[in-house]
């Protein structure tokens, strides 16, 4: 059997190569690190995490949730590797990144199936089954063969956010503390309180500081998932207060009473030597964000070892071009997966990958495809990516909006979220997953 060509060694990528090993398929995975970079990779391993550390909610009540578990029963290599190499963040899953990549890494060059190539793709192979899954940061030779393969289509871009990391011995804890919001699970974020003075001097800052050039950049087309800290600022004085720095939940230990403002810190190594600032995905320039950010009282002496960076997004008008099962219309040994085809988020990425992956190794084994039905989050993401009725396409991270409601009343949201979650997992426990 010729080898099944996957591009790309991120999240998607490996999954991909993963099911499709797993299953008996020889496999030909193609990865440009390290010879070729981006801005925003800093580690040769695979399945490196970019943006954050944490894959989100582990919880059924949640979307994201829902989404792990379904993947877990598909034997998913990334999640497999998360769950090894989790930290502790309350009701999410977080990871040690550096663990956790190089665990895929491991697992990817040691299985007998795989066979890895280095060195940048810049050209779609001509023949034979192939995923491209090469992520947001898709390099600019291969893209312009991309954009080629769709002519009469648009072939989208859009930019992402990074926020700062910074040591957690250089946080100042007599100004913070640990805790959860509403005291669920462990206390592994720290908190840092803004007194209603020391907000609006930070919020004023934050709204007038200079920000890095970037080509093509406009506030209004900015994703709303990754939103800069910025951009989200200049919409309103409140705006941050109701987001990533709303005090709900959280009150400080020696007031007794919720602060003005909270801004957040979440571990992102298992050594908890360094924090990411929660939801500060920025692209100020970088003395700009020591500045402002020192204004915080909490991190008035930070030592960042990252400073917030932005890169570039790319994404396919999916429901024009591909399939529910991420294949080409009209040319299926062409498959995509990863946030090129509009799901948004590592573990969305992943799912996209595995669900690709199965269905391509169904096919070479002259099996009907797995029809992931739409109540399920894996089926319901793809269904979403290929509905052809969607105009305005853009990525979108999994949410129970995209799931068909219950059939009956359930009292409270958790409780009629841990209902849907029920429902599909005996969808998915309906389906041949071999």
């Amino acid at each position: 059997m010729e080898p099944v060509i996957v591009v790309g060694a991120g999240l998607a990528g490996s999954e991909a190569a993963w099911q499709l090993a797993r299953r008996g398929i020889p496999v030909q995975l193609r990865e440009m690190k390290p010879h070729k970079m981006t801005p925003a990779h800093h580690s040769p391993d695979f399945g490196e995490l970019v943006c954050s550390n944490s894959l989100r909610s582990d919880q059924l009540e949640n979307a994201m949730g829902l989404l792990k578990e379904e993947l877990r029963r598909c034997g998913s290599l990334i999640m497999a590797c998360a769950d090894e190499h989790r930290v502790e963040a309350g009701g999410a899953l977080a990871v040690d990144r550096y663990a956790f990549s190089a665990a895929i890494t491991e697992k990817i060059r040691s299985h007998p199936n795989i066979t890895v190539t280095e060195g940048e793709v810049t050209e779609i192979p001509a023949e034979g089954n192939v995923i491209l899954a090469t992520g947001p940061l898709t390099s600019q030779a291969l893209s312009e063969q991309i954009a080629k393969l769709f002519p009469d289509s648009k072939y989208l871009n859009f930019f992402d956010a990074a926020a700062p990391l910074v040591t957690f011995e250089s946080v100042d804890m007599e100004s913070a503390w640990f805790a959860s919001r509403y005291d669920r699970g462990t206390p592994d974020y720290v908190n840092c309180p803004m007194t209603e003075e020391e907000y609006q001097e930070f919020w004023e800052a934050l709204t007038t500081a200079q920000e890095a050039e970037v080509h093509g950049f406009e506030d209004a087309g900015v994703f709303e998932g990754c939103m800069p800290v910025e951009v989200m600022a200049r919409r309103g004085v409140d705006t941050l207060r109701y987001g990533p720095l709303k005090p709900v939940g959280l009150r400080d230990p020696k007031t007794g009473k919720e602060p003005y403002a909270v801004v957040q810190l979440r571990k992102d190594n298992a050594q908890g030597s360094i924090y990411n600032i929660v939801g500060f995905q920025t692209h100020l320039r970088w003395p700009e964000q020591k500045r402002v950010f020192s204004l915080i009282p909490a991190l008035k002496n930070a030592e960042y070892v990252r400073y917030g960076v932005m890169h570039r997004n790319t994404f396919l008008d999916s429901p024009r071009l591909l399939d529910r099962y991420y294949r080409v219309r009209g040319q299926e040994r062409l498959m995509f997966a990863g946030q090129i085809t509009g799901v948004e988020g590592y573990v969305e990425s992943t799912a996209s990958g595995c669900l690709a992956a199965m269905e391509l190794a169904r096919r070479l084994e002259g099996k009907p495809p797995v029809d992931f039905p739409r109540e399920t989050a894996m089926g319901a993401m793809a269904l979403y990516i290929s509905d052809q009725s969607v105009v305005n396409f853009q990525p979108m991270n999994v949410n129970f909006g995209l799931i068909p409601p219950l059939d009956h009343r359930v009292k409270g949201k958790r409780n009629k979220n841990a209902e849907i979650s029920k429902r599909a997992l005996e969808k998915l426990g309906e389906l041949d997953l071999s």
